[in-house]
């Protein structure tokens, strides 16, 4: 199977889990700014969970176009990460709802570490079937991002205990490693079209 079938299908899936956050977003009761002050937490995760969701959406954009075919092992570890992605709707209204809170902090953290291990065996996936010398192993190198972030993540969860603060600025952190966007691939993919 070609990767177009699997990137629209997990495009449709990434836009139905922005959507859902968005709708979690409720109206203020009043008219004023004031009405807007206990908007701010939620809003906030809302901010950082987009933010995460399009980088995913960037990067598995490139990902998927670093490779020629889709095989099993790929189609479910695609599955894989989809479902890690797709609880960042709930893990995104928890920590909204209750900012202050440590286990929810430290669930955030833990849908953020699983998303990454996630993406990482979808590389893995893609490698095992393009080869050791294909255009994504050359792209990858050390992958120092993608080596740092879980590292964050796992820093943060018990670090949620001591300050959700904390924990929270360790996600956006991470966040803005990958805000400005991974130009590995997309310069691996330049080079190999004529």
């Amino acid at each position: 199977m070609k990767t177009n079938r699997l990137e629209a299908f997990s495009d449709g899936v990434l836009a139905i889990i922005i959507t859902i956050m968005v709708l979690e977003l409720k109206v203020p009761r009043g008219a004023d700014l004031a009405a807007l002050q206990p908007l701010v937490p939620v809003f906030a995760s809302y901010v950082l969970s987009f933010i995460y969701v399009g980088i995913y959406w960037n990067n598995h954009h490139h990902l998927l176009q670093s490779s020629k075919h889709v095989s099993a092992g790929i189609l479910w570890a695609n599955l894989h990460l989809l479902f890690w992605l797709s609880l960042f709707p709930f893990s995104t209204a928890w920590i909204g709802e209750n900012h202050a809170a440590p286990i929810p902090m430290a669930f955030y953290g833990f849908v953020l570490l699983m998303a990454a291990i996630a993406y990482y065996i979808l590389q893995r996936a893609i490698i095992a079937q393009e080869g050791r010398d294909s255009l994504l192993a050359h792209a990858l190198g050390r992958d120092w991002k993608g080596k740092l972030s879980p590292v964050i993540y796992l820093s943060a969860m018990p670090l949620a205990f001591v300050s959700p603060w904390i924990s929270s600025a360790l996600y956006a952190f991470a966040a803005l490693l990958w805000l400005i966007p991974d130009r590995r691939i997309a310069r691996a993919l330049e080079t190999r079209e004529p």
